[in-house]
């Protein structure tokens, strides 16, 4: 397997799209040393941007916990979400009644902004529906795993409403060596057992890839042939990367284990341009 150093491969492009989970950070934080790959590509005058299947917050506050944890170079304008996607759709689609969602108060930014009336699962008396108008998944806390998923089976039994997934993602990384189950595993067990087609957001979907290009100046200005999609997962940050056209890095500091790579790569046939350990520029 050849590892390139992240250094290396970097300084080949103009512009550098970021996963978050498992590239920039676990649940434990930043990884150590990630910013000095930022003051490299400062340096370098390589643009940057966060293309994160992460709908846990809005912008402002994801960027927050980047600066909160010493990396003041990644504010709001830096972070592409499938959020922001789940949010333009819901702004065309949902005009009025209730949108019931999975999550945190904080993931409901997302509804909040758009004027919709919220309604957390939690909260959620299944003898008064009739106001909810769509159900979206955000987050994977803020709520009784057994208790709330069974609300919403029962939810869509009674109702037949549009059910957004704003977070594709099946797991992310907690550690090094350890990943937790995220939200779109969730909403595919919940789409299996009840037999809807869910409307989702977030790669490995040509529509996340989209937006981000549309959505940076800089990407428009230097072209698809100077982008580069660094991830730590194969069947959403590498293949959307693939599909779209850019490059594509796969680093061995989150989903990926090192030991499995390979495997994972002939298995599935989605191979990387590159390979690197991580995005740590030392």
């Amino acid at each position: 397997m050849d590892i390139r150093e992240f250094r290396e491969v970097a300084c080949r492009y103009k512009v550098v799209f970021f996963d978050a989970y498992g590239v920039l950070k676990n649940s434990q934080g930043v990884l150590d040393g990630i910013g000095r790959t930022f003051e490299f590509l400062l340096a370098e005058s390589i643009d940057f941007y966060v293309v994160t299947n992460d709908a846990s917050r809005g912008p402002v506050e994801l960027a927050q916990v980047y600066i909160d944890q010493g990396l003041p170079m990644i504010t709001s304008d830096k972070i592409i979400s499938s959020g922001m996607l789940a949010t333009e759709y819901l702004r065309l689609k949902v005009r009025s009644g209730t949108v019931a969602y999975l999550g945190t108060e904080k993931s409901a930014h997302y509804l909040e902004e758009l004027g919709l009336h919220t309604l957390s699962i939690a909260d959620l008396d299944l003898d008064a529906v009739d106001g909810v108008n769509a159900l979206v998944f955000l987050d994977d806390e803020g709520f009784a795993w057994s208790r709330d998923l069974n609300k919403i089976v029962n939810l869509l039994r009674l109702r037949n409403i549009p059910c957004v997934v704003a977070n594709t993602d099946r797991s992310y990384p907690v550690s090094d060596r350890a990943v937790s189950i995220a939200v779109g595993s969730i909403a595919d067990m919940v789409e299996r057992i009840t037999g809807r087609q869910f409307i989702k957001f977030g790669k490995p979907d040509a529509q996340m890839f989209i937006f981000a290009y549309e959505h940076t100046q800089r990407a428009l200005e230097v072209g698809k042939e100077n982008i580069l999609m660094v991830g730590d997962t194969l069947a959403t940050d590498i293949i959307g990367g693939n599909k779209f056209g850019i490059d594509t890095a796969l680093v061995l500091s989150g989903n990926t284990l090192r030991e499995a790579a390979l495997e994972q790569i002939h298995s599935t046939g989605i191979v990387p341009d590159y390979i690197c350990e991580s995005a740590v520029i030392d």
